[in-house]
C-alpha cells in the first residue's frame, strides 16, 4: 500500500494483516504441544496472539489518535508476550522448531511495524 492510499479500515493496515498471520502460525505451532499444555502455555500463546490483531482493530475504531495509540501499545505488549512464550516453548522443547522460528520471525516483523506506526502517530499527534 502506498502512502497516497487512504486507510479506510483496520483491514487495510499491513500490520493488522501480518498480525493475523502471526495468529494463524501460532495456532498451527501449538497443535504440536503436549496434551497437558491444553490449558497452560498453549492457551496463553493463542490468547496473546489473538490479542495482537484484536487490539489493532479495536484501537483503529476509537475516536482519537491517543486512544488508538493506547490500543497499539496493548497490541505491542501482547506481541512481546508471544515472543516470551515462544522462548519458553523453545526451552521446554514444545512444538516443531522450524514452525517456532517462523512464528518468531513474523512476531519480530509485527514488532517493527507496530513500533513504526506508533512513532508515526505520536509525531502526528504532537504536530496537531
Amino acid at each position: 500500500m502506498s502512502e497516497e492510499q487512504e486507510v479506510r479500515s483496520f483491514r487495510d493496515l499491513i500490520v493488522w494483516q501480518r498480525s493475523i498471520q502471526v495468529c494463524v502460525a501460532i495456532y498451527g505451532f501449538t497443535r504440536g504441544f503436549p496434551a497437558e499444555e491444553q490449558y497452560g502455555l498453549k492457551n496463553q500463546l493463542r490468547r496473546a496472539a489473538v490479542s495482537i490483531s484484536s487490539n489493532i482493530a479495536e484501537g483503529s475504531g476509537r475516536r482519537s489518535t491517543g486512544e488508538f495509540l493506547q490500543f497499539l501499545g496493548m497490541a505491542r505488549g501482547s506481541n512481546y508476550e508471544v515472543q516470551t512464550q515462544l522462548v519458553l516453548a523453545e526451552q521446554m522443547r514444545f512444538g516443531d522448531e522450524d514452525h517456532r522460528l517462523q512464528c518468531n520471525a513474523l512476531s519480530l516483523e509485527v514488532e517493527k511495524m507496530l513500533n513504526s506506526l506508533i512513532r508515526s502517530l505520536e509525531r502526528k499527534k504532537r504536530s496537531t
